[in-house]
C-alpha cells in the first residue's frame, strides 16, 4: 500500500528534485515541472515512453502537451498527496530526458 509522504521524508525525497526544477503546486499537495523539448516529435516520443512507466507502475502523470512543451503535475490520487511513486516517477522522467528542463 502507497503512503502520504511524511514531513520528515520529504525532505529528503522531495529536495533533489527541487533541485532539477521541480516544484510545489500551490493549493495542493503536488509537484510540477516544465519539460521543453526541440520539437514536438521529441516532446511526443518523451511522453511515450514515460506513458510505458506509468503503466508499469500503475501511477499515472496529470499532463498536458502543447507542441514541444509538456507540462506535467504529479501527486498520488490514493492517498491525496504526494507519495514516494510521485518521486519515483519524477526521478525517471528526468532520467529520460537527459537531466534538464527549461
Amino acid at each position: 500500500m502507497t503512503e502520504k509522504l511524511s514531513e520528515e521524508t520529504r525532505k529528503t525525497v522531495l529536495k533533489p528534485l527541487f533541485d532539477t526544477g521541480w516544484a510545489m503546486v500551490d493549493g495542493r499537495d503536488a509537484i510540477h515541472k516544465t519539460y521543453v523539448f526541440d520539437n514536438f516529435v521529441s516532446a511526443f516520443g518523451w511522453m511515450t515512453q514515460v506513458a510505458i512507466w506509468a503503466e508499469k507502475w500503475d501511477h499515472h502523470p496529470e499532463w498536458d502537451n502543447i507542441y514541444k512543451t509538456v507540462n506535467v503535475t504529479l501527486t498520488t490520487h490514493d492517498v491525496d498527496g504526494l507519495s514516494a511513486l510521485d518521486a519515483k516517477l519524477a526521478r525517471k522522467m528526468d532520467g529520460l530526458f537527459g537531466g534538464g528542463a527549461a
